[in-house]
């Protein structure tokens, strides 16, 4: 290993020491809760921090607070965060009829401009970064930057174990949230909602983080990452899909580091 890699190795850890330290000195803020009526139903969200917003879109069968419990803390120094609980979960109810990433992307969309929000940042785990990619494509003028970790635009991006135990776990009538998400990962996102062609469209800076054990497979996040015009890359060694809760003290630094960077004149024009 040349000296190059090896100092950029100990800035990023001596970052992750300081980051950590500073959190760990400032008194957590206190989580609020509040919900919004968003196309026929409520929707929760937890609001903590102050500064520059920051949108954290949970992953599948989670919540946002719990998603992300290894970042709140951090990332409420310097951003007022807003976690929406999709429907069906954490603290918002379920509606009748099947879950769909669409449905999920409307209600996200409209939460933020009820509450008259632009160009902020997203960092989506799993689920919540498919509705990220999705806002991408579908509502520019929401999205700043992107930070994605553990995503798919087709089933076909599991590995071969996660779809056979998605076959196994099928119900002929979804009927709980469980089975109901069982079902949307095996036949979701389709081609209409998200695809390769779709991500070359999207000119925001794109953060794609994936564990070298995940649930997606690393050929699929390349994909991913090779559509997106303006993309980085980020492989953690030893990590499955729980990138954000197994890997904090790696990627907190990290995901602060692409958020702060300065914008670029190409990025404010858009």
């Amino acid at each position: 290993m040349t000296a190059a890699p090896v100092l950029a190795l100990l800035t990023l850890c001596c970052g992750a020491v300081v980051a950590n330290a500073q959190a760990a000195a400032t008194p957590a803020q206190p989580t609020q809760w509040h919900w919004a009526e968003i196309r026929g139903h409520r929707m929760y969200y937890a609001v903590r921090g102050s500064g520059p917003t920051l949108l954290l879109l949970h992953g599948g069968g989670d919540s946002g607070e719990h998603s992300f419990e290894q970042q709140l803390d951090v990332f409420s120094q310097q951003h007022r965060i807003i976690a929406p609980d999709q429907v069906g979960q954490g603290r918002t109810p379920d509606v009748a009829g099947p879950l769909s990433y669409s449905s999920m992307e409307q209600d996200t969309a409209t939460l933020l401009k009820a509450l008259k929000l632009k160009r902020v940042d997203m960092v989506g785990f799993s689920d919540g970064g498919i509705l990220a990619l999705m806002l991408a494509v579908r509502e520019p003028g929401l999205v700043r930057r992107l930070v994605i970790s553990g995503v798919n635009v087709s089933p076909e991006g599991l590995t071969a174990e996660s779809l056979q135990g998605l076959r196994e776990s099928q119900s002929a009538k979804p009927k709980t949230v469980a089975e109901k998400l069982a079902k949307l990962w095996l036949t979701s996102p389709t081609e209409s909602e998200l695809s390769l062609d779709m991500l070359s469209k999207i000119e925001r800076p794109v953060l794609v983080i994936s564990g070298d054990r995940d649930a997606i497979t690393l050929e699929h996040t390349l994909q991913i990452f090779q559509a997106l015009p303006q993309a980085e890359l980020c492989v953690l060694p030893g990590t499955d899909h729980l990138t954000f809760s197994g890997r904090p003290e790696w990627l907190n630094p990290i995901i602060g580091a692409f958020l702060d960077r300065p914008e670029k004149i190409s990025e404010v024009a858009h």
